[in-house]
């Protein structure tokens, strides 16, 4: 099955403010019918790195069965990871970049782990360039970094 994700994430007062993610993910059944799931939460204390993490993690592990997943992000942080092997860097020095440890070594797992039933492309799509998808996302993680129900990251520093 083929599935696309689009995801953002928002913080306020970052690193140490609320903050949100979004996350939309759609597909075509097998009579063509387009399904579409959105997904948000906000938290007390994050950064937006974090968030940008966030989204994509909760968008894959909503799937049911393997997928080839095309995730769509303005988070240059995230699709450069897997884009230009920096992820692949990391593992093989330990979660330890060109200047030091990794910061959310902690996501970057989850994200790895539910990415294993997938086949994931990562594309970037600039932020705020009136992509109804991205300007979606943007919408929930605002929303969810605004909202009276936040949670704690327990990850955030």
């Amino acid at each position: 099955m083929d599935v696309t994700i689009y995801t953002d994430g928002a913080a306020r007062g970052n690193p140490d403010g609320p903050g949100g993610y979004g996350a939309v993910i759609t597909y075509l059944d097998r009579r063509n019918t387009l399904h579409t799931r959105e997904y948000s939460a906000g938290y007390r204390k994050t950064t937006n790195n974090r968030m940008e993490l966030m989204a994509a993690i909760v968008a894959l592990e909503a799937l049911t069965r393997p997928c080839r997943v095309a995730l769509y992000s303005d988070s240059k942080y995230l699709v450069d990871a897997f884009n230009r092997g920096w992820i692949d860097n990391w593992l093989k020095k330990n979660w330890r970049g060109s200047t030091g440890p990794v910061k959310n070594v902690d996501l970057w797992k989850r994200l790895l782990e539910a990415m294993r039933p997938h086949e994931v492309s990562f594309f970037w799509v600039k932020g705020h360039d009136g992509n109804p998808m991205n300007e979606r996302c943007d919408q929930l993680a605002t929303a969810a970094a605004d909202g009276e129900t936040l949670l704690e990251d327990p990850g955030a520093k």
